[in-house]
């Protein structure tokens, strides 16, 4: 059986490693290697990933051009450029890869408009699976699109119940095409590598920090963790504030630092592809975001046993931490204040018991549960 996916992306993005992880678990879990799983390269995305994608896997490279190498990045507007650019490079080679290859699934991730409106053009024996990656903004042409197409889409999977029970609200896709689907976050395997990885920043060895991670975008909203940090500094001089992943508003961020007198308390780690080792010895994991569904770095830091103070921001910090952490008020400094005091005042005994219950929580989001839910999606029979 044929598997395809379909997720083009040009910056360092949580969705990338659950791709990989859920075409891994096909060829990982499923016995007798009867499914010939593939990932479609469209701009060259997938080249400097290939070391750590299962050998298994196949990846296919629409065009020998390395596109992601000349597309604008790096802010919204440009980001949207490259989206229609990306749309009509490979509407031809998509379309053409699958009614000669003709796969029994392709699973979209990123990007999805082209290959759901070339379904117009594809083999009714495709099916084709649209795994929806975060909270998405349901606005018109959104919602229209959708709805002209519903019927060619198989299934549609979402990344938490939320976010399910809101896309159902919209009256888009009827009920029997859609199921929830955790992202495969956690490999368990490599977790254990990663988490006994020699600390090896000096900067850091002796000091006592929170830790803020994702990429530095609107989104992510790391103003907050910062204008926070220095509203606590002074009463917590020897307390530090990381901040791990790379983004468009980076160069404002730090300059927001210096103007707050901070910069010297605030280390911009950019990305790292190791954060467990950070997570670990971080006095809690405080998530800002102005969305999140479901949030891959809370299930990270969940697993590698952090105390966790996170926004309550539409979808899914609050189906992770229910009453096992700490939810302030979306955007609102003065209710992170008063978390972070409540944390601060929280019996050890508790904090303990809330790790150990957000630890068994998140197993859901391993590759093999992943797979198990997958593999009933598209009519596999697990053994």
């Amino acid at each position: 059986m044929k598997i395809y996916y379909w997720s083009p992306f040009f910056t360092n993005i949580a969705t990338i490693k659950a791709v990989i992880r859920s075409a891994d678990s096909l060829v990982k879990f499923s016995k007798k290697e009867k499914y010939n799983v593939s990932l479609i390269d469209a701009i060259g995305e997938w080249d400097k990933y290939e070391n750590i994608i299962n050998k298994k896997i196949k990846i296919i490279k629409l065009s020998k051009i390395k596109l992601i190498n000349y597309i604008p990045k790096n802010s919204f507007l440009k980001s949207r450029l490259s989206y229609i650019i990306i749309f009509f490079w490979n509407f031809f080679k998509l379309k053409s890869l699958i009614n000669n290859d003709k796969p029994e699934f392709l699973v979209i991730h990123l990007m999805t408009s082209l290959p759901i409106f070339l379904s117009l053009f594809l083999s009714k024996n495709t099916k084709i699976i649209l795994r929806i990656s975060g909270l998405p903004k349901i606005n018109f042409i959104r919602h229209l699109f959708w709805k002209i197409f519903a019927k060619r889409i198989y299934k549609v999977t979402c990344p938490t119940k939320s976010t399910y029970d809101y896309i159902l609200k919209k009256k888009i896709f009827i009920k029997k095409k859609m199921e929830v689907l955790s992202d495969p976050i956690i490999d368990l395997k490599e977790y254990r590598l990663k988490k006994i990885e020699k600390f090896n920043f000096e900067e850091l060895k002796n000091k006592k920090y929170i830790i803020g991670i994702g990429r530095l975008t609107k989104q992510k909203n790391f103003e907050l963790i910062i204008n926070f940090f220095k509203q606590i500094s002074n009463t917590y001089p020897n307390l530090n504030l990381v901040i791990i992943g790379e983004g468009e508003n980076k160069t404002r961020l730090k300059k927001l630092s210096i103007n707050l007198g901070i910069e010297k308390r605030i280390f911009f780690l950019g990305y790292q592809k190791n954060i467990f080792k950070y997570l670990t010895r971080a006095e809690c994991f405080i998530l800002t975001s102005l969305w999140e569904d479901p949030g891959f770095v809370i299930v990270e830091a969940a697993l590698a046993g952090v105390p966790i103070i996170s926004s309550d921001c539409p979808n899914g910090p609050k189906e992770i931490i229910q009453n096992n952490g700490f939810l302030f008020q979306n955007n609102n400094l003065n209710d992170l204040l008063i978390k972070f005091k409540d944390f601060l005042n929280t019996d050890e005994k508790l904090i303990y018991r809330n790790k150990v219950i957000l630890k068994k929580r998140v197993k859901k989001f391993t590759l093999l549960e992943h797979y198990k839910k997958l593999s009933q999606i598209i009519d596999l029979k697990t053994s």
